[in-house]
């Protein structure tokens, strides 16, 4: 693959999903107050979701033909959402996490942007994915503000 604008989009997709499967998990830890089970439950349903699409995106930019970062700097690098100490009220958690997965959304669409100029559609149907994933995540976060 030559569309080295793709690969990095992907790279960046790859990068923010693992930033951010890291924060909610750590969120699902360290959650407390009065609706800590109902976020305790949606912040593991999301970890996971994402811990899945962290190794469908590597894999996807090998099957491209590039090299899939895999060390936390490489990831740090490579994101816009930054690795954070834990927010300590369950609404400050919530606020971050809509505005990481509204970076994640932007995302995505670029890879989708670059996928149809090489017409490559497995890429374009995987990103396309991640933005309803991520949509429906912030739809659920802003729902328990």
């Amino acid at each position: 693959m030559t569309n080295q604008v793709l690969i990095q989009n992907l790279k960046n997709l790859l990068s923010e999903t693992y930033i951010l499967m890291l924060k909610s998990q750590n969120y699902h830890w360290n959650v407390t107050g009065s609706n800590f089970h109902a976020l305790h439950v949606m912040f593991q349903e999301h970890y996971e979701n994402m811990f899945q699409a962290v190794d469908e995106l590597a894999e996807r930019i090998r099957a491209i033909g590039a090299v899939a970062p895999g060390t936390f700097n490489q990831f740090q690098s490579l994101s816009q959402i930054n690795s954070e100490a834990v927010q300590t009220k369950d609404r400050e958690m919530i606020e971050s996490l809509i505005s990481d997965h509204k970076i994640l959304v932007e995302t995505a669409k670029k890879v989708v942007e670059e996928a149809q100029k090489e017409q490559d559609d497995a890429t374009m149907d995987m990103a396309i994915e991640r933005i309803q994933t991520h949509e429906k995540f912030i739809w659920m976060l802003q729902s328990s503000r």
